[in-house]
């Protein structure tokens, strides 16, 4: 059986405990169940997470072990001196037994047959090669590929019947407690409680592993290529031939500059847009005002990247850059910039008019209760009292400016140079990394691993803007409580 097959047998039988445990439940108190502890359904929740959580514990536990098996398997069946001799050997064992597997799911020969394939049985190989399942794995290969079809098969079996054994004893160990004194909702609760602490661990796991795949693969490049350079370079030619020179600082001020522009354009017009849409706005206009804005935080990036290269950067070029003297392509940091801007308004405006809304109408009427003016209350009270709240969505808006690719790579160009001239192409760190990652590259070269490096400095420059927002936080939060 398939684990697949086993996953939704464990959950019938879990839907099935599930009905049982309530009817039980409810037939334990002679059909009054006001003299149960808990409430009906959580009897049969209780029955159905007993039933359900075991087995797919062991399941989700094969699934992650699995890899580390099968390469057991395989190094147990192919001799060492072999495996020295082709390092590729194990992904052709592999290879090999997924195209014989293919093929007998796809009745292009029997299972019978495929125990019993070797290089020599032309006719069968003849019948795989004509359904479009060729091999022509050697002896050795071909060998070790049905030792581990047949180890998986046995272990697919195993795995199954211990699934199915555990969903079966969850369900009549479960039921067999099913009584008007079971606390089946403390037990349901603790269920739910211990799934949220693991979702909780999930995230921060994840954050950490994150966190680390940057810190190893940067230690990896700063071994082969100097932090110096690297921190403090000016010039950015990566180069597979070799030579490169990857200083990082024409990429990072390309970032700044582009995401300094953007939130130059977004903060003012989003803030002031919330100001109004909260403090001035009637109910009705708010109501049709908001969503359109809102509207354009759900435009896909790539449309504002081809906004930027087709009409704001030749409008631009035309306009102001030519006359001026100043330059002559329609890529550059101003057009990025400004329709990066125009992007993050949403982003600003919305968490902003939500943030001022929330502030306490009893702080209001207290300062015009005192004579204020409903500008100066706004401007003395409200914004203070909100300003937690609108720091952290400018710095949301400036984590998405410095993450942004797809407007820089069409509207700002790839030139990493370090300039003032804002009509002038640049680049930033993210569109880098992607082009360091993509293609045909050598994985431990200098000039794929720094894109590794590049992503620990964002990382570091987003993480350094939290520490600011929350000391800003926290420092204004005390003022008021």
């Amino acid at each position: 059986m398939s684990m697949s097959w086993s996953v939704l047998v464990v959950l019938a039988l879990g839907c099935l405990g599930y009905v049982l445990g309530r009817r039980r439940a409810v037939a334990s108190a002679g059909g009054d169940s006001r003299i149960l502890h808990s409430r009906p359904i959580y009897y049969g929740w209780n029955v159905a997470l007993f039933t359900v959580v075991p087995a797919l514990a062991v399941m989700i536990f094969w699934a992650l072990a699995q890899p580390l098996v099968v390469n057991a398997v395989l190094a147990s069946h192919i001799p060492t001196a072999e495996r020295e001799a082709s390092p590729t050997m194990v992904g052709d064992v592999q290879r090999a037994a997924g195209t014989i597997s293919r093929a007998v799911r796809a009745h292009a020969i029997t299972e019978t047959e495929a125990r019993a394939l070797t290089p020599e049985d032309t006719p069968t190989l003849n019948r795989m090669k004509d359904a479009g399942f060729a091999t022509l794995a050697p002896a050795p290969v071909m060998d070790a590929a049905k030792s581990l079809r047949a180890t998986n098969a046995k272990a697919r079996g195993v795995l199954a019947a211990l699934a199915l054994a555990l969903a079966a004893g969850g369900l009549a160990l479960s039921l067999s407690r099913t009584n008007p004194q079971y606390r089946a909702r403390n037990v349901v609760e603790g269920a739910v409680r211990g799934a949220l602490i693991l979702c909780s661990l999930i995230a921060i796991a994840t954050t950490i592993g994150i966190v680390l795949s940057l810190v190893f693969e940067s230690a990896h490049f700063f071994r082969i290529y100097p932090w110096q350079d690297f921190l403090f370079g000016t010039e950015w030619t990566p180069s597979f031939g070799g030579g490169s020179k990857l200083g990082m600082l024409p990429l990072l001020w390309g970032t700044l500059y582009i995401s300094l522009i953007a939130l130059l354009v977004a903060v003012p017009i989003g803030l002031f847009g919330a100001i109004y849409l909260s403090e001035y706005a009637s109910n009705r206009l708010r109501t049709w005002v908001k969503p359109m804005i809102e509207i354009l935080a759900g435009i896909p990036t790539i449309v504002y990247g081809l906004f930027a290269l087709t009409i704001v950067g030749p409008l631009l070029r035309d306009w102001i850059a030519r006359p001026l003297g100043a330059g002559d392509s329609g890529s550059s940091v101003l057009t990025a910039g400004l329709v990066m801007g125009v992007m993050l308004i949403p982003f600003v405006s919305s968490l902003s008019d939500d943030i001022i809304s929330a502030v306490p109408q009893s702080l209001r009427d207290g300062s015009l209760g005192l004579g204020s003016t409903r500008s100066e209350t706004i401007r003395k009270v409200v914004m203070p009292a909100a300003l937690p709240g609108i720091v952290g969505a400018v710095l949301l808006a400036a984590s998405r400016a410095i993450g942004e690719t797809m407007i820089v790579v069409l509207g700002a160009g790839a030139m990493a140079q370090i300039s003032g001239n804002p009509f002038e192409a640049m680049t930033t760190i993210t569109v880098k990394i992607v082009g360091q990652l993509t293609g045909d590259n050598d994985f431990a070269s200098p000039e794929t691993l720094v894109a590794f490096a590049l992503g620990l400095t964002l990382f570091v420059i987003t993480l350094s803007l939290n520490i600011i927002a929350l000391v800003i936080v926290r420092k204004y939060r005390e003022q008021y409580e």
